[in-house]
């Protein structure tokens, strides 16, 4: 049987519905055999934790008949995976940890544990836990969902793990930067998701700099890393994008993206959409902003998300060579009834900017259609989110300025 967490989760709208998920839990499980102590299987990933940094808990995620597809979101996405089907796969990964300093690898375990982070591909491994796990599921807003946690007794790889070559040169190069190495293997494709596993198993950097990194950051790094370096190129470009506005939505996440001709600035709107939201006069919201001189500290309120959607974002203005402001609504319904990790973000943002927008002549026009937009799809009075809006303000004002001085 499995229990909810003693814990109680924060009130963001991404856990919102984690409770029904604990109502269906033991169902999905029911399709798993019964985990072993001791057991030969595959491991497709690991896990950092951050509590108790910089002594952390290191974890290797894997069980018997684990394929890739326990661990690659592009995968889940193309194959429209639904969330039964991904929770039913993760929750069958077992975290088998043990505890390590974030700069110490001279450990076997530690060995084992870089070699999982840099493979490609699930690796072959001999695992023997102190005790056999039952399951359950580990649920947050910016992680991907993994099952039961127990204390790793010893564990060996048992093949060669498929590293690629452009891995193992930055690897190889201990006078590299991060920020260097994350760049140049993003624009030989390795994708955000692999790039986190990298960065998570002290892989990157140069030598002296390299620690292992809590998986929860290592996500968050790698996707502002990228966009930061796109910001940078963004504010060099001199065309602007039109007002326009594109809409969309994956797993019962909604997306509006407003688009202003502007300088670069950014905010991300966060709302937890019940199925009676029309009878609330204010929804649970979360807030993040930054101007054009970007942000001096984490986005605390909206966390791993922000970042996430902010680098789909910064990748159309990329591809079309323009800058622009980019305000950003997310309605988090009841049918997204657990959170899957900030890879849900990225692809629903990116899903949305690849359908066709709408192009609007004023700005008065575009908000005129947001809000027939959002009344209509939820019953819902957007204005007092965008009455909220830092991005809307600041533009306001700067109206106001340039009208004085016109």
């Amino acid at each position: 049987m499995v229990k909810a967490p003693r814990k109680k989760n924060e009130e963001h709208p991404v856990i919102k519905n984690a409770h029904l998920f604990y109502q269906r839990i033991n169902e999905l499980t029911r399709k798993h055999s019964e985990p072993k102590e001791d057991f030969f299987g595959e491991a497709p990933n690991i896990f950092i934790g951050r509590y108790g940094y910089p002594n952390v808990n290191v974890g290797v995620l894997s069980n018997e008949g684990v394929t890739e597809d326990y661990d690659e979101p592009l995968i889940w996405y193309n194959k429209g995976f639904d969330i039964p089907k991904i929770v039913t796969m993760r929750s069958f990964l077992i975290n088998s940890n043990f505890k390590a300093r974030v700069k110490s690898f001279s450990d076997r375990l530690l060995d084992i544990t870089q070699e999982v982070g840099m493979a490609k591909k699930p690796v072959d491994v001999e695992i023997n836990l102190n005790k056999k796990p039952h399951y359950k599921l580990e649920v947050g807003p910016d992680i991907t969902p993994y099952g039961p946690t127990v204390k790793l007794k010893k564990a060996e790889i048992t093949e060669n793990p498929k590293i690629p070559a452009k891995v193992d040169k930055v690897y190889s190069d201990t006078d590299l930067k991060a920020v260097e190495a994350i760049d140049y293997l993003e624009k030989h494709e390795f994708d955000e998701h692999y790039l986190t596993k990298l960065l998570s198993a002290g892989t990157l950097g140069v030598k002296t700099q390299r620690k292992l990194v809590p998986t929860r950051w290592s996500i968050t790094a790698i996707d502002d890393t990228l966009g930061k370096r796109n910001i940078k190129k963004i504010k060099d470009f001199n065309n602007r994008m039109n007002y326009k506005v594109y809409s969309g939505n994956y797993m019962g996440n909604y997306y509006v993206i407003m688009f202003f001709p502007e300088v670069w600035t950014y905010e991300l709107f966060e709302s937890y959409m019940p199925n009676d939201a029309w009878r609330l006069k204010e929804l649970k919201t979360f807030i993040d902003y930054e101007g054009y001189d970007g942000r001096k500290e984490y986005a605390f309120n909206t966390v791993g998300g922000y970042y996430a959607a902010r680098l789909a974002v910064t990748e159309l203005l990329m591809r079309e060579k323009k800058q622009g402001s980019a305000l950003l609504l997310r309605f988090v319904t009841d049918d997204y009834w657990v959170p899957l990790g900030v890879w849900v973000v990225r692809q629903t943002v990116r899903k949305t900017l690849g359908n066709k927008p709408l192009e609007f002549s004023s700005k008065e026009l575009m908000l005129k259609y947001v809000r027939a937009l959002v009344k209509k799809k939820f019953g819902y009075n957007v204005d007092n989110l965008l009455n909220k809006s830092k991005l809307l303000k600041d533009m306001k004002s700067q109206m106001k300025i340039s009208t004085f001085f016109s």
